[in-house]
């Protein structure tokens, strides 16, 4: 995507509540932190309209209904082809009038026709500092098993927005976590999760719904 340089992200008017689609895989403590970002004021004008994920036994439903949210399953299993599953995951976002979409750990790529409805308008967190460690193939443990592979001697995590690529839209925030001696794949995994993913998600957040982002030739501004 291209942006002019006077390019900015309207998501909501002054007087308007943000309302969010959460789009999870798996046990959702992304999904955990935001919402206990939003109770404790930490995200302010903001609220989740939805929580939907690809899989039924996701335990992140059960923490959005635990939390009193709207918790939907879109299956691809469910549909003949990936274009109808594409089409049914867009039409139950859209049937909630949500301003921002928010991948918390979700495995589905994302279609096309959903970049297109939603421009500048979804977000996503991946546990690396990217551009490094990104893109296809690079997902879950097998982001943080790549970086004990390569050695670095610090990983972290980005949200950022999503366009039509892999890891490619503009950068919202990123924060960085130490690699230590003797980690495994899964303790990195959660050192990111603790240091990172769960402070910045709920952060950029905050900023979108209080309209303090706009994109500036394909880069991310935070107004002051």
């Amino acid at each position: 995507m291209f942006f002019t340089a006077a390019a900015l992200l309207l998501f909501r008017k002054a007087d308007k509540m943000m309302k969010m689609a959460v789009l999870v895989s798996g046990g959702g403590t992304n999904l955990q932190a935001i919402m206990d970002a939003i109770d404790s004021g930490t995200i302010t004008n903001a609220e989740i309209s939805v929580v939907i994920s690809n899989n039924a036994n996701a335990y992140a439903l059960e923490r959005a209904k635990m939390h009193g949210i709207e918790a939907k399953c879109v299956s691809p299993k469910a549909y003949e082809t990936r274009e109808k599953f594409n089409e049914a995951l867009l039409q139950t976002i859209q049937s909630y009038g949500v301003d921002l979409v928010v991948l918390a750990g979700c495995l589905v790529v994302i279609p096309e026709i959903m970049v297109k409805a939603y421009p500048n308008k979804i977000i996503n967190i991946h546990p690396a500092l990217i551009p490094s460690f990104c893109g296809t193939g690079y997902y879950g443990l097998k982001v943080h098993e790549g970086v004990l592979a390569r050695g670095v001697k610090v990983t972290g995590a980005t949200v950022h927005f999503v366009d039509e690529g892999t890891d490619t839209g503009p950068i919202i925030l990123q924060k960085a976590v130490e690699v230590k001696q003797g980690d495994t794949p899964e303790i990195l995994q959660r050192r990111v999760m603790e240091e990172a993913e769960w402070k910045i998600m709920p952060k950029a957040i905050d900023l979108i719904a209080n309209d303090k982002i706009e994109i500036v030739n394909g880069l991310v501004k935070i107004k002051e």
